[in-house]
C-alpha cells in the first residue's frame, strides 16, 4: 500500500493550490480526483475576477494550476474515493487502490443541485454545463434556470450559439453580478421569465418544452435544451462519518483549515464559510497545505523543515 505525506481529495482550485504549496515544502503529494481536473471552474467560459489574469477561460486556468502542481512533483490519480479511515496513518480507499497518508486535505468541492422534477436525470436535453453541451443546441431555442452568476454566464454563453435563450428565475431579482444582467438585457435573443418556476419537463424521448408557472399564469415554453444552474451541494458525505457538518452540510474548519480531527484539513467550497469564490478556494488550499506541513513537522520535530514560500 502506497504511503504519501499529504493526500488531497479533489483536484479543483483548492486541491491544486494545496498541492503546489505542499510540494514547495518538500512533502510527497498525491491528488485524487474522480472526474474533471479543475472542478467546476473548468466549465466556466470566462473568468474575469482572478487577480493578475483579467480574462481567462476556466479550462485554461485549471490547466495552468494542474501543470504547475505536477511540474513540482505532485501526482494525480483519476480515482473515486470510496472510504476514508482515520488513524496513524490515515487510509483512503478508492475504486482502484488503497493509500495511506500522514495528513489528509479534503477539498471535494460541491455538486450541482437538481430541480427535483420527474425524469430530470434521464430525459435527453437536460444539462448542467453550457460550455460542455451548448454546441449541441446551436440555432435552437434553450432555457437556463437560476439566478446566480453561473446562470447568467450560461445564458450569456448560449446567446452566442442559440436562436433564443430564456432565463428562468423563481425570484424577481438576480443574485448575480449586475454587470452580467445588464449585458444580457442588451442581447436581442435573450428573454427573462422572472417569478417563475418549472413545473414539468415536456417531451417523450427528448426534451421538447417546459411547463412554467408564475403568479396567476401557467404556460408551455418550447425548448430543445434546459441548462440548470440552481445552486450546489457540498460533497461531504464521504467525510461525514469522521467530522461534524453544519446545518447545510458543510465542514466546520477554521481559517487555518484545521478540522476537529488531527491531521485532517478542509479546503475550498466544502468548508463552511461566508464567501465561496475562486480566490477563496485558492486561499484555502494554501492555508490547508501550510497547516498540514506544520502538523507533519510537529510529528517529526527532528526532520529538517523546508519553508513554505
Amino acid at each position: 500500500m502506497e504511503h504519501v505525506d499529504i493526500l488531497i481529495i479533489g483536484a479543483g482550485p483548492a486541491g491544486l493550490t494545496a498541492a503546489i504549496y505542499a510540494r514547495r515544502a518538500g512533502k510527497s503529494v498525491l491528488l485524487l480526483e474522480k472526474s474533471a481536473i479543475g472542478g467546476q471552474i473548468a466549465s466556466s467560459p470566462q473568468v474575469q475576477n482572478f487577480p493578475g489574469l483579467p480574462s481567462i477561460s476556466g479550462a485554461e486556468l485549471a490547466d495552468r494550476l494542474f501543470d504547475q502542481a505536477t511540474a513540482l512533483g505532485a501526482r494525480l490519480e483519476l480515482e473515486e474515493v470510496l472510504e476514508i479511515r482515520d488513524g496513524d496513518p490515515k487510509t483512503v480507499v478508492t475504486d482502484y487502490a488503497s493509500y495511506t497518508c500522514s495528513a489528509l486535505i479534503f477539498a471535494a468541492g460541491m455538486t450541482h443541485r437538481s430541480l427535483g422534477l420527474p425524469r430530470e436525470d434521464t430525459l435527453p436535453g437536460i444539462s448542467f454545463c453550457a460550455v460542455c453541451d451548448g454546441a449541441f443546441y446551436a440555432g435552437k431555442d434553450t432555457a437556463v434556470c437560476g439566478g446566480g452568476n453561473t446562470a447568467l454566464q450560461d445564458a450569456l454563453y448560449l446567446s452566442g450559439l442559440c436562436r433564443q435563450v430564456t432565463l428562468i428565475h423563481r425570484r424577481g431579482t438576480f443574485r448575480g453580478d449586475p454587470i452580467l444582467v445588464d449585458t444580457l438585457r442588451q442581447r436581442p435573443n435573450v428573454s427573462f421569465a422572472l417569478d417563475t418556476v418549472i413545473e414539468e419537463l415536456l417531451g417523450t424521448d427528448a426534451l421538447t418544452g417546459l411547463r412554467l408557472r408564475s403568479p396567476g399564469k401557467t404556460w408551455d415554453l418550447p425548448v430543445s435544451g434546459l441548462f440548470q444552474a440552481v445552486g450546489q451541494l457540498p460533497q461531504t458525505a464521504l467525510i461525514s462519518p469522521l467530522l461534524p457538518l453544519d446545518g447545510a452540510g458543510f465542514l466546520s474548519a477554521g481559517e487555518d483549515c484545521r478540522t476537529s480531527r488531527p491531521g485532517i484539513f478542509a479546503a475550498g467550497d466544502c468548508r463552511a464559510k461566508s464567501l465561496r469564490q475562486l480566490t477563496t478556494a485558492c486561499a484555502d488550499g494554501s492555508s490547508a497545505a501550510t497547516a498540514a506541513v506544520r502538523y507533519l513537522e510537529a510529528l517529526s520535530p527532528d526532520t529538517p523543515s523546508v519553508p513554505v514560500l
